[in-house]
């Protein structure tokens, strides 16, 4: 393999410089004034999962001369979280000009930590400032929310993507294929840490060797779209279709019925853009996928 120090890509090209961050040109430079004057609003970033929100969030604290605590919400939902862990941090005095608390999965927090959590950066306006990133917007109260500028932060497109994963390979001396970074892209899309392991695992003797095997799994979700086109889709043949094809990544089948809404619900994107929404926020709570997604099977084709 090319790289002799045999890091992963994934971490060896984690941004560290704003200018690192692929995708949002408008957002990195609303970040980048705001980095000058050493100070930055109470951010809300919300979108799918895959998108870079985390990544931003910790970029801009980095950035900054500041103290910083860090909670992912989804293992530290409670209302005691905030009350123990956030209003101490926010309390304590600091050497440091400003502190940034990341809630990182904020839509996972109940609504009653929301609510103290709104007093907090009420109370400590002048010296603590807030990042929180989710998924599900409409899950963070109104209240919560105004106290915030909220982003959408949408994923780099296609064209971006494959201009750095071929700038990385022109780094690491990888020879590649144009062709080759476009089926990673096409495949692993908008998931940039699949598509960096991809392109290790598949580099020998500094050329891109692309084993078609790492790419096959796709061909289901065609099976599964072209069911759902007809004028009466089964559901019992889309159920054994899943089965048949041992899934093991369901963002995936999110993924690509929300892409290709406009296929199989002509006219109704948005419906099915409404309950693609809900059936994959109930998947963080759900043990069982599999049974999740045929759920969200069967409201699809019920609004056919």
């Amino acid at each position: 393999m090319a790289n002799t120090d045999n890091s992963l890509l994934n971490e060896k090209y984690r941004p560290v410089k704003l200018d690192d961050y692929v995708g949002n040109k408008n957002l990195k430079s609303s970040v980048a004034k705001q980095l000058e004057q050493n100070d930055i609003q109470n951010y809300l970033f919300y979108g799918p999962a895959g998108t870079g929100k985390t990544t931003l969030a910790k970029l801009i604290v980095k950035n900054l001369d500041c103290d910083s605590l860090y909670i992912n919400a989804s293992d530290e939902r409670g209302i005691e979280t905030i009350r123990d862990k956030v209003s101490s941090f926010a309390s304590v005095a600091s050497f440091h000009p400003i502190k940034v608390v990341i809630l990182d999965e904020a839509d996972f927090l109940t609504i009653q930590a929301q609510a103290s959590l709104r007093n907090i950066i009420e109370t400590f306006s002048r010296t603590t400032r807030f990042i929180l990133t989710c998924n599900f917007v409409e899950r963070i109260i109104d209240p919560l929310q105004s106290r915030c500028q909220t982003i959408q932060v949408i994923p780099p497109t296609k064209k971006e993507v494959a201009v750095h994963l071929a700038s990385i390979c022109d780094k690491e001396s990888i020879s590649y294929e144009p062709t080759a970074i476009g089926k990673i892209v096409n495949k692993f899309y908008p998931d940039l840490r699949k598509m960096l392991n991809t392109i290790q695992a598949s580099s020998n003797k500094g050329q891109l060797a692309l084993d078609d095997s790492l790419l096959v799994g796709t061909s289901y979700l065609s099976a599964v779209l072209d069911e759902l086109k007809k004028d009466k889709p089964k559901f019992n043949t889309i159920r054994q279709i899943i089965a048949d094809s041992n899934v093991d990544d369901f963002e995936e089948v999110f993924r690509f019925l929300y892409d290709n809404a406009d296929e199989y619900l002509p006219g109704k994107a948005g419906t099915a853009a409404f309950l693609i929404n809900e059936h994959q926020y109930k998947a963080n709570f759900r043990i069982d996928k599999e049974i999740n997604v045929m759920s969200l099977i069967n409201n699809l084709i019920n609004n056919k």
